[in-house]
């Protein structure tokens, strides 16, 4: 996520037989989550069909086209790992990384998608600072470093997931006590102000794992791992939430997780169930009507033969989605079809220590490469997405993130 990512609003629109026939990476452009120039992404179009991208053998340095940025989630002074992300996808830290977030986090990873997000039209970078129960709200300046512009309180204990539609913005607090989904306005300065009214009492047990929005902000979703439903709301214009009918929605298997709303399409919603057991992992595809209720899409929940598919993601066309198995260290690849059906493609194999422990996965806006936050290890993950959604890791990846990070989140802009 999901500029990307994770669960930052996209302008969709449903896709046509013409555009499911474009070639991979040739897509409409977004405007807000996936943003990037339109030659660039032709030319990227092309040269992803071509050949999978690789690190460039050239002596000189690879031009810098983008960011990328983890919740480190550090106890005591949490921190942000910022990267330049170089036209081959390489990685290489911004001057002065790690930056302080200003709150605290946990020291230990989190059970959640989405803990930091781009926001603003990526002037802003917003982030969860679990162990002191805050939200940073850091400026993002031309060479992607990072200024504090404030810390507010989170509206409840545990913040584990942020999701951003323009101004609005909505945290998930995971705590076993004052567990909620909470509102704020953004405003450009970087401030957070709480949305009278808007907060929604959790069980204690829910333990919610994602909040995010649809494409068009008129829809806000949130999964809850600890109790496998998923709560879907419509958004009110003063930015208050109304739960859809027969809210919470039981889930299509044990630990409903990672979700993801398909760029080009504000009314599907795909959801990873990761408690089913060793090499049970499921993806669910729903269809949201626009009272908020889920029914389930063709032949949902499709098996991944994976264990624990935690975290998805889907690429900016809408044509792919990956699943992260965190248990069996591999990400599963699935083709879209235009009504929402998923078909298993395969899994690819996550390197470093076997793959184990990686978590959030967020691709590049043009589509041409995914990284992956690899708590396990504290390290980047990077691979190139070519035709049919394949994946291959790029040479020298992973790349590690700073000493003493229990990184939370990915975001890539």
């Amino acid at each position: 996520m999901r500029i990307l990512n994770g669960r930052r609003a996209r302008t969709a629109s449903p896709r046509s037989s013409a555009a499911d026939a474009r070639p991979f990476g040739a897509r409409r452009l977004p405007a807000s989550r996936w943003r990037v120039p339109v030659a660039f992404g032709l030319l990227a179009a092309g040269a992803v069909l071509a050949a999978p991208a690789v690190a460039s053998a050239s002596p000189y340095p690879s031009p810098v086209t983008g960011h990328v940025y983890l919740d480190d989630n550090t106890a005591v002074s949490n921190t942000i790992a910022a990267f330049s992300r170089h036209a081959n996808g390489t990685l290489t830290p911004v001057p002065g990384s790690p930056f302080t977030a200003g709150g605290a986090g946990t020291g230990a990873g989190l059970a959640s998608q989405g803990a930091v997000q781009v926001a603003d039209d990526g002037r802003l970078l917003l982030a969860a600072d679990a162990g002191s129960n805050q939200v940073s709200v850091l400026r993002i300046q031309p060479d992607g470093s990072l200024h504090l512009a404030s810390v507010v309180s989170s509206g409840g204990v545990l913040p584990v997931s942020i999701a951003v539609h323009g101004s609005l913005v909505y945290v998930a607090n995971a705590g076993p006590a004052d567990s909620n989904y909470t509102g704020f306005r953004l405003t450009p300065g970087g401030s957070l102000t709480p949305v009278p009214g808007s907060a929604v009492a959790l069980p204690a047990a829910a333990q919610p794992g994602d909040v995010l929005f649809n494409g068009t902000g008129t829809k806000l979703v949130g999964t809850r791992v600890g109790t496998s439903q998923i709560d879907s709301f419509t958004v009110g214009l003063s930015g208050r939430l109304t739960a859809a009918p027969g809210s919470p929605f039981t889930a299509q298997g044990l630990g409903s997780f990672g979700s993801q709303f398909r760029p080009t399409n504000p009314s599907q919603l795909f959801v990873s169930n990761a408690h089913n057991g060793a090499g049970l992992g499921t993806v669910s595809a729903f269809t949201d009507s626009g009272a908020g209720v889920l029914t389930s899409i063709g032949s949902s929940p499709v098996a991944d033969q994976q264990t624990a598919p935690c975290w998805v993601t889907i690429s900016p066309d809408g044509r792919y989605l990956f699943a992260v198995n965190t248990g069996s260290g591999t990400i599963s690849r699935y083709s879209i079809a235009q009504g929402g059906a998923l078909t298993l493609l395969g899994s690819t194999q996550v390197s470093a220590s076997g793959g184990v422990g990686a978590v959030d996965p967020a691709p590049s806006p043009d589509g041409r490469f995914l990284y992956v936050n690899e708590s396990k290890i504290a390290s980047v993950g990077t691979f190139a997405v070519s035709g049919g959604g394949n994946l291959t890791e790029l040479p020298g990846s992973p790349t590690p993130l700073p000493a003493g990070a229990s990184p939370a989140g990915i975001a890539v802009s």
